[in-house]
């Protein structure tokens, strides 16, 4: 019998979750009271750090969405920055957010079985684990679904609808793949169900001293209100073909959203080898690469180069000057200057015979100690991002707008001084003057800032290097951006599924990509897309 690799079997997840002390936090890997059944504290733990850990890193974030959305480019292999990118990236996206979604979905089993709840009950308040295991899979699954397109989907909401076959292998060894509307409006549903599910004085995934909740240390209260901001953000992504959003998001806002910096979902990382965030880990760990720099397209933006918003002194807090070495950075011995011309881009998107000494790296900016720290927190979703969906639904509103850029530059550490005088000098409220500062407030979160791009179309051509545009190199030498995939005239609309989908699942992927043209192609619109 058949069944579908890439969904990943119950064995291999088990076997994960036994070994999760090669992913870090050594010390919340064994259970002292039945070593049998891995405590819910450990599982969240190992699931959530796999789902950042394998896509903020060097190959799903590093050579595909984030050089796609031109926060940084590539001077080794360019053409990935063209959308000719490694299939094993897309395979590596589809394959670990699989593995951590089953892996919470097992949290929910294990807090429902009468024979495991009352050991875990020990783990925390069983309601309120099995609800914030209902919110990372409908992130997961949003994730997914915005990568891919229609995906195969599970909900515990929805674990009786025949239609939901994901995760349930040995009934459903080739399940069907769900169309997006299915999925984003379940996903919206057990965003409701869950924070309702969960109260909000309790704990979840905590055990003793240990905190198996790198996010929010168990705190309930704080995951209520990421399920509220959750589902505003997911509404507002869909409103224009799903009218019936409107009643999510201002259910979402009246429930409570984020309203501070101290509400962020972010992931939380050590600072050892071991326990690294997955970024710093590309530079000074495993590959140790130099081939990474921040994109020319986006400083000339915080250069106040491009567009109409001046000189952006989160610049400082993202980037080194120039003549910083890789370890310099990383130890943060340098002194951040105000003098703009020490920050250099790296030209995005060059052709292959033009990595010349013109680009050496001599001439380019490292990122900053900030980025280049093991304990650089990888955010699921921040306040500013809240503010600007607020700005967005209020018709554009001006105050919530200058609280997005706020909020942005007390998380990056900016002055107040310096954030003052850039924020009283920003032209109004507008679609395009929001949707740009959200990018800027994005940095680093890749995903989100393509999911904008593919929603309103902002930033546009006049900040991003579009295909056919022509860009300049460092020495002010001109050329086309020219993608390395026919038919490319924007940004990627999706990628493709992994190959081995046309062997494992090649009914079901058949049908998928029927809305394609037949072709898995990165061309193909996803629903929510005008």
């Amino acid at each position: 019998m058949k069944f579908n690799k890439n969904i990943v079997l119950t064995a291999l997840v088990g076997a994960f979750i036994l070994s999760s002390c090669d992913n870090g936090f050594d010390e919340m890997n064994t259970n002292p009271n039945n070593p049998e059944v891995a405590p819910t504290y450990t599982i969240f733990n190992a699931a959530t750090k796999r789902l950042m850990d394998e896509t903020r890193d060097e190959w799903v974030s590093g050579r595909m969405v984030l050089p796609w959305v031109q926060y940084s480019s590539q001077r080794n292999y360019t053409e990935e920055d063209k959308y000719q990118y490694r299939p094993s990236s897309g395979d590596q996206a589809w394959n670990n957010i699989y593995r951590s979604i089953h892996n919470y979905k097992r949290i929910i089993e294990l807090c429902e079985d009468p024979v495991t709840a009352g050991e875990m009950k020990n783990y925390g308040d069983l309601q309120a684990q099995i609800g914030v295991a209902r919110i990372m899979l409908a992130y997961s699954f949003g994730e997914l679904a915005n990568y891919f397109g229609d995906v195969p989907y599970w909900s515990h909401g929805g674990k009786s609808n025949p239609e939901f076959q994901a995760l349930d292998i040995e009934k459903y060894p080739q399940p069907i793949y769900n169309k997006q509307e299915d999925v984003f409006k379940d996903i919206l549903k057990e965003l409701r169900e869950a924070e309702a599910q969960i109260d909000g004085k309790a704990l979840a995934f905590v055990y003793g001293s240990v905190e198996g909740d790198k996010i929010y240390k168990g705190k309930a209260a704080n995951w209520k209100k990421f399920a509220n901001s959750l589902r505003l953000k997911f509404a507002n992504q869909i409103k224009e073909v799903y009218p019936a959003a409107q009643s999510d998001i201002q259910d979402a806002i009246a429930k409570g959203v984020f309203t501070s910096n101290e509400d962020n979902a972010a992931l939380n990382y050590g600072s050892s080898s071991l326990e690294g965030s997955p970024f710093w880990a590309s530079f000074f760990t495993g590959d140790k690469r130099t081939d990474f720099f921040i994109n020319k397209q986006f400083l000339h933006l915080m250069k106040g180069e491009s567009g109409t918003y001046g000189k952006d002194p989160r610049l400082t807090k993202f980037v080194a000057p120039l003549g910083t070495s890789k370890g310099d950075a990383a130890g943060g011995k340098y002194v951040e200057t105000d003098d703009y011309s020490k920050y250099q881009g790296m030209p995005y998107g060059l052709p292959s015979n033009r990595l010349s000494s013109n680009n050496a790296f001599a001439k380019l900016s490292m990122y900053s100690s900030k980025i280049f720290s093991p304990t650089y927190a990888e955010i699921l979703m921040e306040y500013a991002e809240v503010e600007f969906i607020l700005s967005e639904v209020n018709g554009w509103n001006q105050a919530n707008y200058e609280k997005g850029v706020q909020a942005s530059m007390d998380k990056w550490g900016v002055s107040e001084d310096k954030a003052t005088a850039y924020i009283a000098a920003l032209p109004p409220a507008n679609k395009e003057n929001v949707i740009t500062q959200k990018y800027v407030a994005l940095f680093m979160q890749p995903q989100t800032a393509w999911v904008e791009y593919r929603r309103t179309g902002y930033p546009n051509g006049s900040i991003l290097l579009l295909p056919g545009q022509t860009g300049y190199e460092l020495d002010g030498t001109p050329y086309v951006f020219t993608p390395l995939v026919s038919g490319m005239t924007d940004l990627p609309s999706r990628i493709a599924y992994p190959l081995a989908e046309q062997t494992v699942n090649s009914k079901n992927w058949s049908t998928a990509v029927q809305k394609y043209g037949n072709k898995d192609i990165i061309t193909g619109k996803l629903w929510w897309m005008p």
